[in-house]
């Protein structure tokens, strides 16, 4: 719950294979490197959180809530709205963006119900209107 388990990837940011704030990592096998989104969020260094990670900090429960099919749910719907979330922020990212990220990571770990959920609505939204990016 109080995602400690993030804390070895420090590691990873101090050897400069992740950022303090990118996109988190993905499952190998749910990225599909022939997909242009995919090829321009891989493009981000990964890091330990993100603004997209901040508001699906209670994903696992998200996904609970959808009944017998999460992985279909998470591919359909959460992917999505995770590839527009990290492709929007890289294209407005400054180091006040990312110093706010940050500070708001910190305030979410010890206080979580300061997350704010998207709703489903939003998710259905994001994953609905989702379009490739023009190269």
């Amino acid at each position: 719950k109080a995602k400690i388990d993030e804390l070895p990837a420090l590691w990873n940011v101090l050897r400069g294979e992740m950022r303090l704030v990118g996109p988190r990592p993905e499952v190998p096998e749910y990225v599909d490197r022939d997909d242009p989104i995919w090829m321009a969020v891989l493009r981000e260094r990964p890091g330990l959180t993100h603004p997209v990670t901040l508001c699906l900090r209670n994903e696992e429960d998200l996904l609970l809530s959808t009944g017998d099919k999460p992985e279909a749910y998470y591919l359909k719907k959460l992917l999505p709205f995770k590839l527009s979330g990290y492709l929007k922020y890289a294209q407005n990212r400054t180091w006040l963006s990312d110093f706010l990220v940050l500070t708001q990571t910190v305030l979410v770990v010890f206080v979580p119900r300061l997350a704010r959920s998207p709703s489903p609505t939003e998710i259905d939204a994001a994953a609905k209107d989702f379009v490739a990016p023009t190269r």
